[in-house]
Parts: C-alpha cells; structure tokens; sequence
C-alpha cells in the first residue's frame, strides 16, 4: 500500500498477473476479467453484460434464491422479493433442484433431466407471452435455499435450452468458489468437464476479509457490453493492492494446500454426520461437497422441517460450546457449515460430537420447544 494504490485506469503488472492466475483456474473461454469490489457489484455486473449481450431483459432465477443486496439484485433474488415488492414481470421462477425435499427427489431416474426440462417449460412460457430471456442466473450451489448439490446433467442441459433461446448461463460462484468444494476449485465444475458457463461471478472468499470481487465472461460477451462505447471503470474494483491480495490469497490456497484440505476435512465431516444421521431420526438428509454441508432436521419420515430444534442446536451449540453455526432453507431447518477452509478433522468430530451431545439430550429429556426457547 505505501508503494503504489491507484485506480484501474492506470496500468500496472499485478492487475494482468492477476488476472492470468484466476484464468488459470477456470475454463479457456472465459478470459475476461472485470474486477470489483463486492460479490453483490459483481452480480450486478453480470446481469448488465447478460442483458447487454442478448438485448433481452427477462431472467430466470431459481426458488430461495439470493444473489446480493443492490436493487437489481434484490429483483432477481426470491428469498428477497418475496418479502418486499414483490416479482417483476421480467423475472421468472424455477423449481430448485432439490433431490431431497423438491418436485423430483431421489428415487427420479433421472432428476438432473426432469428438473432441466422445467427451465425448458419455462421459457416456452416466457416465449408465448411475447418475452426473450436474457439469462438464467444461479448459485452453483444454492445456500440459502438449503445447501443444495445440483443432481448430474441438470446444468448443462439447462445451459442447452437457455442458450437456445438465446440467453446465456451465469453462474454465481460467490460463495462456493476458490475451493472450497475440494475436487474442483469451482463448484460449476462438479457439473462435468464439458460444461463452462457464459459468466462466472465470485466473491466473498477471493480477498479473505479484504473487499475484492471479480466478474469472469467471454471474448463475445465482453465486446458486446463495450461496444456502445460507454466504458467501464471501477475506482477501486482491481487496484494493485487489491490484486497484490488476491494474489497472496491464491499463494496460500496452493501452498497450504486448502483445496485439498477442503476434500479431506469435507469427507470425514459428512461421514461423521451421514452415522450421527443412524442414531437421531430427527436427521433427515446429509449433502454437500468438500466444506460446503447441510445437515437438513426434519420432524418425521414425511419430511416435515424441524424448524425449531435446528434454532435449538445453534443455540446451544453458541452458548455451551461456542461453536456458531446458522441455518437455511425455506424453513429455516437445515444447519449450514461452511467454514473457514483451514477447518480440521479435529474441528470436525468437536462440531459433531457437541451437536451428538444436544440431541442426545433433547431425546433424554423429551424437550418440546416454544418460541421463547430459541
């Protein structure tokens, strides 16, 4: 910082460095980098470049989805709107491809086809009133909707009919990039090594703490969006310092060997959560990839959220063995872990033995929950 800290429209080697290392990472066709400062600006980004490329307006997004707190986010994003002015005309709802809890769950032969042929019934719909789609915008894998793991093929052919329609496939890897599913270093790439988004976003791990955002795209795309000659320029979205960061935080993912630490940590973490599942029937569903893990509590065998033991254990988990865990989903019914990706197996079993201990004792004590306990 005492060295040099200008904006981006002045040239300097880390901000190329930086971006060849990321471009590294991810697939050949997405060689444009735009850096900025948060993941909510990078997502506000992608919309803009997707709308621009197309010269479409209308968006698909998918149930509980949440992609940041700008108002054009606010828009794409249910989990929000929802609550507050409700859905624009533009923007179109589909199913979330939960195999536990969703319209097709785990014994559909084929759930990754059955849930991608809903996007294709919604654009069908969006194409008969009139309307073109400029994207279909989602998590990698959705958070607050549940920590959900995409079934096999469900984005690829997603991407198929979207772009047949002539729109392109964002994936927002704002919370699930740099590793942390461990096999990949991004959470899109659990889909297969043939599919590649149009757009990519990240985000909140990219800086660890220090506010740095990136948006990813195409030649095509990013031509598209600079030739109505209206530049783009971000006052402190990909200063020297910023990229000196990230560079320094991609130095300690590979030499502490953090992706792998996520796969290792990850496994043992749901192998221990997958035998918890065995001794408590209040455990409904166990999913997740390296250290992004959902732990779904649910009341009976018809699946019925247990919404207020979950806000239970992460009080107890708080106050007796400071531990912080939170919850998602739709219910608020699914403990959520995705922690700093130096977590250990150490701090695996302790987070599992303690969770073990406060159902144990709910089961014990024949607990019934009222508002006023959690």
């Amino acid at each position: 910082m005492e060295m040099l800290n200008i904006n981006a429209r002045f040239l300097h080697d880390n901000i190329v460095l930086y971006a060849d290392r990321l471009a590294a990472t991810l697939p050949e066709k997405l060689s444009v980098f735009y850096f900025v400062n948060s993941g909510s600006e990078a997502n506000d980004l992608a919309l803009r470049l997707a709308q621009q490329y197309t010269q479409n307006q209308d968006v698909i997004v998918l149930e509980h989805a949440y992609h940041g707190h700008l108002t054009s986010l606010i828009d794409i994003s249910p989990y929000k709107f929802q609550k507050l002015a409700g859905q624009k005309e533009w923007v179109h709802v589909a199913p979330l491809p939960d195999t536990y809890r969703g319209i097709y769950r785990e014994d559909h032969p084929n759930p990754g086809q059955a849930y991608a042929d809903t996007v294709k019934g919604l654009i069908e719909e969006i194409h008969r009133k009139g309307r073109k789609i400029s994207a279909f915008f989602a998590e990698s894998l959705p958070s607050v909707g549940g920590q959900i793991i995409f079934p096999q093929g469900y984005s690829a052919k997603v991407a198929e009919y979207v772009r047949s329609a002539g729109g392109v496939f964002v994936a927002d890897e704002v919370q699930t990039g740099f590793g942390r599913v461990g096999s990949h270093f991004w959470a899109f790439q659990l889909q297969g090594e043939d599919f590649c988004p149009d757009i990519v976003t990240m985000g909140k791990p990219m800086g660890n703490g220090h506010p740095l955002a990136c948006v990813a795209t195409t030649m095509d795309i990013a031509g598209a969006f600079t030739a109505n000659g209206v530049e783009y320029f971000n006052t402190f979205g990909g200063n020297p310092v910023s990229c000196a960061i990230g560079m320094a935080v991609l130095d300690v993912i590979e030499e502490e060997d953090l992706r792998g630490n996520a796969r290792r940590v990850g496994l043992h973490l749901k192998d221990l959560l997958t035998k918890l599942k065995e001794r408590h029937e209040i455990i409904g569903d166990v999913r997740g990839a390296g250290l992004f893990v959902g732990l779904e509590l649910v009341t009976d065998r018809e699946r019925t959220p247990a919404t207020k033991t979950a806000a239970w254990v992460v009080k107890r988990l708080k106050k007796d063995d400071r531990i912080c865990v939170s919850t998602d989903g739709p219910w608020e019914n699914v403990l959520k872990f995705k922690p700093p990706m130096c977590f250990s197996t150490e701090d695996a079993e302790l987070v599992v033995q303690c969770i073990d201990r406060i159902l144990s004792d709910m089961k014990a004590s024949d607990l019934r929950l009222e508002n006023e306990d959690i």
